[in-house]
């Protein structure tokens, strides 16, 4: 999937928003501005940002301006999030234990959904992830070694998002979740400590770079007492 030009802005302008930690309420620079910085049309800039009020990024006040519509509660996870769930809970203490890494070739779902043949060489990730030191999550996690050439027990015990796109310069673009709830078997109820039969939050993700190349699926099984989970709505979806 190719991304158009007013896709790759509307990343561009989020990712100011969290690199300036721009708050609710802050006003971003005014369309001419922007038209300038980014040298394209008004059209142009006026989808980029249209498509970040969808996302409840933004929200734009005629005659006023553009200004940051994100509020941020402690402690809870965005759905809607491209940077890693660690970024959403900077103020708490995330840490990883790594259960195994290893290259291999992708199961028959993994291939499909990194739209990878199953010749092709995967890392594959399996760690629990704890929030001050209870668990949050198990997470398995297959990513295309094509893209992402190397990973190590440090890495993958720290943020692998942040070693994408700060380590290997990569953009993320864009992702595709799929929801569950369902109950815990027996190896995802002895990983987080819980008991067989206990709901769960059950994720699936493929996350993209920016040029629309899948580079990671991931399941994600949550530890029901640890999760608060937030999305944004706007009135088209109400």
């Amino acid at each position: 999937m190719y991304m158009l030009k007013y896709q790759q802005i509307a990343i561009e302008i989020e990712k100011y928003i969290e690199d300036h930690a721009l708050k609710q309420g802050d006003k971003l620079p005014v369309l001419e501005t922007l038209m300038t910085h980014f040298e394209v049309s008004k059209s142009t800039i006026t989808k980029s940002l249209d498509l970040l009020e969808k996302k409840g990024v933004v929200f734009q006040v005629r005659g006023s301006g553009i200004f940051v519509r994100r509020h941020k509660r402690k402690g809870y996870i965005s759905l809607l999030s491209n940077q890693g769930f660690k970024k959403d809970l900077e103020d708490f203490n995330i840490t990883s234990k790594v259960i195994e890494l290893a290259v291999r070739k992708p199961t028959i779902e993994a291939a499909e959904n990194l739209n990878i043949g199953k010749d092709n060489d995967v890392y594959y990730v399996k760690r629990i992830r704890y929030i001050n030191g209870q668990t949050l999550c198990f997470e398995e996690s297959y990513y295309n070694k094509s893209i992402i050439p190397y990973l190590n027990n440090e890495i993958v015990s720290e943020s692998i998002f942040r070693y994408i796109k700060e380590g290997l310069g990569l953009k993320i673009g864009f992702s595709d979740l799929f929801l569950h709830v369902a109950k815990l078997n027996e190896e995802e109820a002895n990983y987080l400590g819980l008991k067989v039969g206990d709901p769960k939050f059950y994720v699936e993700s493929i996350f993209y770079l920016n040029n629309g190349q899948s580079f990671d699926f991931s399941k994600v099984t949550y530890n029901y007492e640890q999760s608060q989970f937030f999305v944004q709505a706007n009135s088209h979806l109400l």
